[in-house]
Order: structure tokens, then C-alpha cells, then sequence
């Protein structure tokens, strides 16, 4: 199962269509609110014959957060029969067949829901049987239920394939060069196994500082950052292929420090399933790009088409890390604001960080905020509509359990994992006038010293300080920051004003989402600043 952070990461890149969760609410809904849906996804595959099969899971939600009672996934392969084996990975997970064909798992305990689809629930092993061969294909249908929710349903396509084994180098390629300059780095294949390798697609993972120097037609792109690359010709058992791939280095480059770029390797029939997954979640995997094909070196052989499927995707990773040298700092302020109302009012306080540069902070290989915005309610008012992503803070102790809660006069709060140059994160924090007081201050504080990690490098502390002002008179309105207004607005999500985490994080977390992308889940946590 996916891990907390891991979820807290997918949830802020916003992939496949993922929000940020609010806090669990019961599964039986208030009356004002429409009855809780259910959501499964569970990914075409290819299996490759006589092979131990592959490992997946379907990736549930719902129509809003929710805790349910007795989850149930019900696998049905009867289409399948004499074609595949479906048993849990762990036998005796509350997994048990309850007839040919028909695999039911279900677990007593609570589980949280979220309008965001995450996978790890009831892995199950999908295998051919001795007699499937290359060709066979049948559905899989999977439904989830719980008590008191009417169930779901969504059928998958499962094919069996040749078997091959497609491998990139173990060791990643190491480079240098300073914010804006240009590098390359070569993209390699090779054919581990004996039979040959009819085609092969690359999806690339890439930092948001590493952009495409070039394009080429047998490649996708989104919003001008390099998506897949496509290849089809047939690669003989033990042959090594590669080409060479330029690199423009983001001008708002932090530096020193590294950034890291990786691509995996898939089948072509792989890939079929991967785009269908991606097509569900409203996801594009971008246009071709505006240049020549990109060709790998090697021998020229004519191709041919059919199911294959990679029999050991642990070594079909590779990438590389870029030493980022000069100096490129950045310089995050902290965003108050200016409120005005009488005595019993309602006013919302719009407070927050933003990115002066020149550098942009991206944290997505660590999946940690960018900072932490401490806000310190002003005398005289109550917080009275608090985000989720705001917990009550006592002293360097988050109360987590708590996180949401209005009512106290101290609250901690996280941006994104990625902010750009320019770029402004706020949260909406309603505070209700309790006593007309002149120069009412509170105060917003960035970069919070505290025992965790964080950001320590920023080239203004003096700006990290911003304050809130209620009723601020003439000689006293000074330093207050973006200001805020009266009105009754729930607080929300840090909001993306500029840059979209979804389109700079590449696909990594997609193929995380999709259960696709073990090496990525390795490479994903790296340190990136230098001091």
C-alpha cells in the first residue's frame, strides 16, 4: 500500500485527477449531502506466458472523503478461464475464492476513502496457467463495496504476451552545469533476454528544471517538457541500443544543488495498457513533437507486431543526476494581510508564501513542502474556518489529529511541494471580530525554525515576517502584506496560482499511481540542495 507521504505527494502533483483530501468524514452523509459513490480502476495488462505473472491492485475512491466498513474487492476472471490465475500476494489476506473464477477479499476494519484514486489494497498475483499462450486475451472484472454504498464496477483487459526482458544501465549517468546551461545524456536499451524485442517505449521522469533542448517526432510533449519516446524497431536478445538526448537547463535553477531526471522502459503492448490507464484518469501523455525522429544506434531489422510483455520490469530504469553549480538562491516572503470589520463580523484573511526568485524550490523528489506558514491569529478575533492543511501548533508540536480545527490561536500550515518563481500559495483562514481593537496584530512566519526538515537558505529572512492587521489605523497599517476583506469563504487548499505541479512532475507519479514504477519509487527521494 502506498504509504502516507506517498499519498500526501500524488495528492498535491493533482495526477490522474487527484484532490487534495479533506478530512474523513463518516460514510453514512448528512441529508443535505448526495449519497457517497464509489470508485475502481484496475489496469489493462499484458502478461507475459509462463512466467510467474505480475502484481497489481485496483485503485479505489469516492465521490467525496469517507470512512467505510467492510471494504470488499470481488475479482472476476471467469472470461478468463484456462488463461489466468488470479490469488492474493499474500495468501490468507482475507482473500478467498468463492468459485471458479471468483476471488473475494474484504477486511472488518475502517478504511479512509479519498476523492483521489490510491491503489495497495488486496494485491493479487496475476498469472498465466501453463496452457495460455501469446494471443489469449479475456476481461477481469473487479467491483468494490461497502456497507451501505452500492457497489462499483470496472472491467480491464488482460492479454497474454511473448516474454522479453528489457533493461537499462544499472549506473546513472553524472553530469554538471550551471542554471541555463545545456547538457546531454544518453538514453539507453537493452535487450537482456534471448528473444527479440519487438519495440519499446520510454517514459520519462524528469525535474522541472530539466526541459528539452530539441524535439523529435517520435516523442511526446506537454506544455514543452519531454513525456515518452517511442521506438519500433526489433532489438535482438543481447544487443545494447542507445541514443543521445539534449537538455536545456531551467534558467530558475536553484544552485548549488542537483536535480535528477530518469526514464523506464515498457513493451509496446505495456505502453497500450499504460495509455488506457492514462485516458481514464483524463490524463494526456502530450502531442509529438515538432522535429526528426529520434533514432537508437544500432542494427536495422525489419519490425514485426504482436502481445510482448517484460518478464523482470526491476531493471528497466535509468537516469541522471545533474551537479547544478554557481549560485541561484531564492527568496520566499511571507504574505499577510489587512482586514477591517466591527464586532461580530466575519473576515477572511488571505495569508500565505510567495516566491520572489530568482530561483524556483522544488521538493518533489522529497515530497516535503517548500516551507511552513506559521499564522498567529490577532487579538481580539477567533479563527473560525480553518483549511485542513492548518494544524493547531504548541510550540514546535503539531497537533495533526487536529488539523482543521478553528478555535485556536496558533496554527502551522503547508504550502505545495513545488513553488515557482512569481508564484503565490495562500489559504483562506475566516476570523470572526470578537472586540473592535485598533492595530490588532497577528503575524504570518515562513521558514519556521523547527526539529524537521526544511528550507534554510533563503536570501531575505528579513521579509519572512509579515503581519496580519485588524482595524489598522493610518500610522499603523504598515507591514501588513496582501490584505484580505470581509466575507464568509471556506478556507481551502493552498491553492497553484502559477506553475501546475501536474505538468512539471512528469509521469513518475503516475506510474507510482498505477503500480507501474518500482524504480521510480526508489529514485524518487533524493536530496537536491547543496549548501
Amino acid at each position: 500500500m502506498l504509504t502516507h507521504s506517498t499519498r500526501r505527494w500524488l495528492a498535491g502533483l493533482g495526477v490522474a485527477g487527484a484532490l487534495v483530501a479533506t478530512s474523513a468524514s463518516p460514510a453514512v452523509a448528512a441529508a443535505e449531502e448526495a449519497p457517497v459513490k464509489l470508485g475502481v480502476y484496475f489496469s489493462d495488462t499484458t502478461v507475459a506466458a509462463k512466467s510467474p505473472g505480475k502484481v497489481d491492485s485496483p485503485l479505489l475512491s469516492a465521490s467525496r472523503s469517507v470512512v467505510v466498513q467492510g471494504l470488499t474487492v470481488q475479482y472476476d476472471f471467469r472470461d478468463l478461464d484456462g488463461i489466468l490465475e488470479v490469488t492474493p500476494e499474500n495468501p490468507g489476506f482475507d482473500c478467498e475464492p468463492r468459485q471458479s473464477g471468483i476471488l473475494v477479499c474484504a477486511t472488518p476494519f475502517e478504511t479512509d476513502l479519498y476523492e483521489w484514486a490510491y491503489g495497495g489494497f488486496f494485491n493479487v498475483v496475476l498469472a498465466p496457467t501453463a496452457k495460455a499462450a501469446d494471443g489469449d486475451a479475456g476481461d477481469l472484472k473487479v467491483t468494490v463495496s461497502a456497507k451501505g454504498i452500492a457497489p462499483a464496477s470496472h472491467t480491464a483487459k488482460v492479454r497474454i504476451g511473448e516474454g522479453v526482458d528489457l533493461a537499462a544501465p544499472s549506473e546513472e549517468t553524472t553530469v554538471s552545469t550551471a542554471p541555463g546551461g545545456r547538457i546531454s545524456a544518453p538514453l539507453t536499451l537493452r535487450n537482456a533476454g534471448n528473444t527479440d524485442v519487438k519495440g519499446a517505449v520510454a517514459v520519462f521522469d524528469l525535474d522541472y528544471s530539466i526541459r528539452p533542448d530539441k524535439q523529435y517526432s517520435n516523442c511526446t510533449y506537454q506544455d514543452g517538457r519531454l513525456r515518452t519516446c517511442s521506438f519500433s524497431a526489433t532489438i535482438a536478445g543481447e544487443e545494447t541500443w542507445s541514443a543521445s538526448l539534449p537538455y536545456l537547463l531551467g534558467k530558475d535553477t536553484y544552485a548549488p544543488g542537483r536535480e535528477y531526471g530518469y526514464y523506464n522502459w515498457m513493451t509496446v503492448a505495456e505502453f497500450e495498457d499504460y495509455s488506457a490507464y492514462l485516458r481514464a484518469r483524463g490524463v494526456s501523455a502530450g502531442q509529438p513533437g515538432k522535429g526528426p525522429v529520434l533514432t537508437l544506434s544500432g542494427p536495422t531489422n525489419a519490425t514485426a507486431r504482436g502481445f510482448q510483455a517484460d518478464t523482470d520490469p526491476t531493471n528497466n530504469g535509468s537516469g541522471m543526476t545533474i551537479q547544478v553549480n554557481g549560485k541561484n538562491g531564492t527568496d520566499l516572503v511571507a504574505v499577510g494581510g489587512k482586514l477591517v470589520g466591527r464586532a461580530g463580523d466575519v473576515v477572511v484573511a488571505t495569508l500565505g508564501v510567495r516566491n520572489d526568485g530568482p530561483a524556483a524550490l522544488d521538493f518533489g523528489r522529497s515530497g516535503t513542502p517548500v516551507t511552513k506558514v506559521d499564522v498567529a491569529v490577532p487579538a481580539g478575533t477567533t479563527a473560525v474556518k480553518v483549511p485542513d492543511v492548518c494544524s493547531p501548533l504548541n510550540g514546535d508540536t503539531q497537533d495533526r489529529a487536529n488539523a482543521g480545527k478553528p478555535g485556536h490561536k496558533l496554527y502551522r500550515c503547508y504550502p505545495d511541494i513545488f513553488i515557482g518563481v512569481g508564484e503565490e500559495q495562500t489559504v483562506d483562514i475566516s476570523l470572526r471580530i470578537d472586540k473592535v481593537i485598533e492595530n490588532a496584530t497577528g503575524t504570518v512566519t515562513i521558514n519556521a525554525k523547527c526539529e524537521c526538515d526544511g528550507f534554510t537558505e533563503d536570501l531575505k529572512p528579513a521579509n519572512d515576517v509579515a503581519k496580519i492587521l485588524v482595524n489598522a489605523t493610518e500610522g499603523g497599517a504598515n507591514g501588513g502584506g496582501n490584505g484580505g476583506g470581509q466575507g464568509g469563504d471556506d478556507g481551502g487548499a493552498l491553492p497553484i496560482t502559477g506553475q501546475s505541479t501536474g505538468l512539471i512532475a512528469g509521469l513518475g507519479a503516475l506510474l507510482l499511481a498505477a503500480g507501474l514504477g518500482g524504480f521510480l519509487v526508489a529514485k524518487r527521494r533524493r536530496t537536491r540542495f547543496v549548501a
